[in-house]
């Protein structure tokens, strides 16, 4: 297994795309940051922000690390989904004919990948916001502004987004179709339902709203104060999506011929 599963890693990181990704994760991370920096404490027709100075600001801007879940489903859907593009999916399963245990590899490798891009990002903010909260006055604090929960949050978020893609690239198994999936739904439809504090008791139970819960941000910016669940319900919610679309990858990749 773990043979398997470095062959997996192997595969993704001697490829140029797994930089680009983190790359483009830590520029639109930052980008965020600058507007959050920027519009710190400003009022916005009724609605503020914390100012920067704040513990209510760094909880803010350090989930704000959780964005880059879209870029490890990417990066899942690609693991799947290239093996059927490339038609390399042949040679894998002649060499591993088990086909669950070629699945589990994947698995295991995007749990691997999102946990080191968690990382990265989590380096990232801590550069960006400590400096912001500190050179504004403030005394940034790890237990006031829920650092390690919410590191944590951000952890199993991004493990667990990759699994999301993994299982997402084996149903659609089409690339292109996949990697707009992945976008459509994590920049529209968990965007609308997760955004909108009227519809977050149908957003509290998409995996982007089990984030937040296990993130349990609960910060009230003016648009209403979000119902979401408690943490350890959004921790089981969010494992329960990881393990639905391992199943899916697993039960699609299995039944189905792969020309």
């Amino acid at each position: 297994m773990s043979g398997l599963v470095k062959a997996e890693l192997r595969k993704l990181f001697t490829t140029r795309l797994w930089w680009i990704m983190l790359l483009v994760m830590l520029v639109l991370v930052g980008v965020g940051i600058a507007f959050l920096i920027a519009f710190a404490g400003v009022d916005q027709n009724g609605s503020a922000l914390p100012a920067r100075d704040t513990a209510e600001w760094a909880e803010i801007a350090w989930s704000s690390a959780s964005s880059g879940g879209i870029f490890v489903m990417i990066l899942g859907v690609v693991m799947m989904t290239s093996e059927y593009r490339y038609q390399t999916i042949t040679g894998t399963f002649l060499t591993t004919p088990r086909r669950g245990l070629v699945i589990a590899a994947k698995v295991v490798a995007g749990l691997v990948v999102g946990a080191l891009f968690a990382v990265a990002v989590l380096v990232f903010q801590a550069v960006t916001v400590i400096p912001a909260v500190t050179l504004s006055g403030g005394e940034f604090s790890l237990s006031a502004s829920r650092i390690p929960q919410i590191s944590l949050g951000v952890l199993v978020t991004l493990a667990l987004y990759a699994v999301f893609g993994i299982g997402l690239g084996a149903l659609v198994r089409n690339q292109i179709a996949g990697i707009v999936a992945a976008v459509v739904w994590a920049y529209v439809i968990e965007g609308i339902f997760t955004g909108i504090p009227a519809l977050h008791s149908v957003g509290k139970w998409l995996p982007g709203g089990a984030a937040q819960a296990l993130m349990s941000i609960d910060v009230d910016t003016g648009l209403g104060r979000p119902e979401w669940l408690p943490a350890w319900a959004g921790a089981i919610v969010l494992v329960g999506y990881g393990l639905l679309f391992a199943a899916v990858a697993t039960g699609t990749t299995v039944r189905r011929d792969i020309t």
